[in-house]
């Protein structure tokens, strides 16, 4: 019985300081980011070149776009004669 009565003191050492707001705003953003790249990983054994294909993607979709709008006015012609 007498083991229980340190538990019960509650001392200094028991005691948790909180952090800063900033500090703790800070380190519960970190905190989401790393999941969020966690999750955004899992299952993919080489991250980075899915994202260059991603990148590479993006640009051949963004290239075709472009030239379609160009090449509105330059396609065929009608001739009525």
């Amino acid at each position: 019985m007498g083991m229980c009565l340190p538990c019960l003191g509650g001392g200094p050492e028991d005691l948790v300081e909180t952090p800063d707001p900033e500090i703790r705003r800070k380190q519960l953003a970190e905190a989401a980011e790393k999941r969020q790249k966690e999750v955004t990983n899992r299952g993919i054994k080489n991250p980075e070149a899915v994202e260059r294909k991603k990148k590479k993607q993006e640009e051949v979709e963004k290239q075709i776009l472009t030239s379609s709008k160009s090449g509105e006015g330059g396609g065929l012609k009608w001739q009525v004669g």
